[in-house]
């Protein structure tokens, strides 16, 4: 679970989020996506952050108000 404050939901707690999805993203499909990337041709960090958005959603979210 992931506690936010409910007054601070700004950009860079945004973008935080992000970056903790896409490392998580990263250590568990790494290598998958690497290779799919080269396979077809595209961009390895396009098709990270497009993985990275999804995994956001999987999340379990606490707002303390």
């Amino acid at each position: 679970m992931i506690y936010l404050n409910y007054n601070n939901l700004d950009e860079t707690t945004q973008n935080q989020l992000l970056q903790d999805s896409k490392s998580d993203v990263e250590q568990k499909f790494g290598d998958d996506l690497k290779s799919y990337a080269e396979k077809h041709h595209l961009d390895y960090n396009t098709i990270l952050e497009e993985e990275a958005i999804k995994n956001l959603y999987s999340y379990q979210y606490v707002f303390n108000i």
